[in-house]
């Protein structure tokens, strides 16, 4: 193992990673009994098994710079220690949220001192990278594409949104999973029973459905499942021995679930994706439920309810012309009656829109219609449409032989307006679903009107 005083390695008052905490009720046990190697890391299999290469890599001490991407709890920190643990070259912990440009300067100085005198690259483990901005990144970028750095960056969000493209395209990206119940109930276990940096010496009586109720709670975070777990076992552990921990202790010791979302992150997307697709697929069930986990985690009602008037006109249209006006009118209750109440105005209005048949042709025909606008020559205005407020436009034809539709049967002149390179063009084609089953009715009598006026002429 490399001597790596000269590092510096509280340079940012930062602790070092290897050095293991004395066993303390003040220490998270999630970090207490962080594993030590790729023998006791759990999860992570399609990267860490036998034979995968991320797993040759740091068994080699060739890890590449690299993007951890992955939800909280799922081992990317841990892993990092790991890594740190082998590596031959130097390394240091940063967290973007609290670093900025001089701190990595400091760095980069003792990092390309390493490797003019020695030929080390310096490992920079950069939790939360995705907190640095554009120039922060760019900062990143000469060193890594240099080897002065080998950088690892931890994120939650997409590296494909979050990360400059010319960083990017240097870095290895490793996507991580949540981990699943069967993880979660070896890691839970392991915490029970270790004795000196664990929670074996409470001795604790974890109940089967104490145990349930931390892997729900969990939802595939680690994390959450263990400092769950430190609370309940330390907030009773002078009750009784041995500790019996059940489902009730544990609600009672973590009262509500905080669903991990970020209002402007993958959860964010990923969950209004899933909610319009429902409403579009015509789910009710799948909608309500998507629209209870947008609600739960905090999700800004005005958002949902903009998208759902969005929905109302892009998925069911003329399919059901009232769809907009019970989504505008759930959009309308969010701002005059706010939360909580108003989430009985948005299930409302997601039933309605879920229930409601569907229709994007008057969407698809805007679309066709934007195209022919776009790449067609700009056609002018048929004289017989044109507004002719004054005798001089009036002299010039503007409005002449225009047909006022009332002054005909059923309110139907038959007279063409497109321009008249255009008077085949059809841009909206009704369905057979819904109100767009009279739509077509109604358009086909005009059509009727406007050939036989046509032939007349």
């Amino acid at each position: 193992m490399t001597d790596q005083s000269h590092l510096q390695p509280n340079l940012f008052d930062s602790p070092n990673p290897k050095a293991p905490g004395p066993p303390s009720a003040n220490i998270p046990l999630a970090h207490a009994i962080r594993p030590k190697t790729l023998d006791q890391f759990v999860g992570q299999e399609h990267l860490l098994a036998e034979g995968q290469p991320l797993r040759r890599a740091i068994e080699q001490d060739q890890i590449p710079s690299a993007i951890f991407w992955g939800p909280p709890g799922c081992g990317k920190t841990s892993l990092a220690h790991i890594i740190a643990s082998r590596a031959q070259s130097p390394f240091q912990f940063l967290n973007a949220g609290t670093t900025g440009v001089p701190e990595l300067r400091k760095l980069l100085a003792v990092a390309e001192n390493l490797v003019d005198r020695q030929g080390l690259s310096t490992i920079l483990f950069l939790d939360e990278i995705h907190r640095f901005n554009k120039a922060q990144q760019d900062f990143l970028l000469s060193s890594v594409e240099g080897g002065i750095l080998i950088l690892i960056g931890a994120t939650t969000e997409n590296p494909s949104f979050e990360i400059n493209a010319a960083l990017l395209s240097r870095l290895q990206v490793y996507t991580f999973q949540p981990l699943s119940d069967q993880h979660i109930d070896l890691l839970i276990q392991r915490a029970l029973t270790a004795p000196d940096n664990g929670l074996g010496r409470y001795q604790v009586d974890l109940t089967d459905d104490g145990l349930e109720a931390l892997i729900h709670w969990s939802a595939g975070d680690i994390r959450q499942a263990l400092n769950a777990l430190q609370l309940a076992v330390q907030t009773i552990a002078a009750e009784s021995h041995p500790t019996q921990l059940d489902a009730q202790r544990i609600q009672e010791v973590v009262q509500k679930r905080i669903l991990a979302h970020d209002k402007s992150g993958d959860s964010h997307y990923n969950l209004i994706s899933a909610l319009i697709k429902s409403l579009r697929a015509s789910d009710p069930d799948a909608a309500l439920y998507w629209l209870a986990r947008l609600l739960e985690s905090g999700e800004e009602a005005r958002f949902i309810a903009r998208r759902m008037v969005i929905l109302a006109s892009e998925d069911i249209g003329m399919a059901d012309p009232q769809a907009l006006l019970i989504a505008d009118a759930a959009a309308r209750a969010v701002e005059y009656v706010g939360l909580p109440e108003a989430e009985l105005n948005l299930a409302h209005a997601a039933v309605y829109l879920a229930c409601s048949p569907k229709s994007n042709a008057a969407y698809q025909g805007l679309l066709t219609a934007k195209k022919d606008v776009r790449e067609k020559p700009v056609f002018p205005v048929p004289l017989h449409l044109r507004n002719a407020p004054t005798s001089l436009m009036k002299d010039q034809g503007y409005g002449q032989d225009y047909r006022y539709d009332h002054d005909f049967e059923d309110g139907i002149a038959g007279q063409s307006h497109l321009p008249e390179e255009l008077k085949e063009r059809r841009y909206y084609h009704p369905t057979q679903r819904g109100y767009e089953q009279q739509v077509q009715a109604y358009l086909s009598r005009v059509a009727g009107k406007r050939n036989t006026d046509e032939t007349n002429d």
